[in-house]
């Protein structure tokens, strides 16, 4: 189901900007869970995302990129540190402050 709404919503956003030169997953699931990017992908062959499911499966904590090397559309893998941009924007608000 979760996988479903994904595809959903990346149809209906690609829908509202006409079209998308990249796909990225970031944070949480997307970043750490090769299943649910490939779920999140099948059947978007059509819009010109293609998946690599070795590239897919090959990360781990790092940017990269995991659409075939021909896909229109290029899916890519960004790591993300809410605590630390968290700590940051509380750094720089409560600097502002005192």
């Amino acid at each position: 189901m979760f996988k479903y709404q994904c595809r959903k919503f990346i149809g209906a956003y690609a829908a509202a900007m006409g079209g998308v030169d990249a796909l990225v997953f970031t944070a949480g699931i997307a970043e750490n869970t090769a299943d649910i990017r490939l779920g999140a992908c099948e059947g978007l062959g059509y819009m010109g995302i293609q998946i690599d499911p070795y590239k897919n499966v090959a990360i781990r904590a790092r940017e990269a990129v995991v659409s075939t090397d021909d896909s229109p559309v290029k899916v890519l893998v960004v790591p993300t540190n809410e605590e630390l941009a968290i700590a940051q924007e509380t750094a720089r608000i409560c600097g502002a402050r005192f």
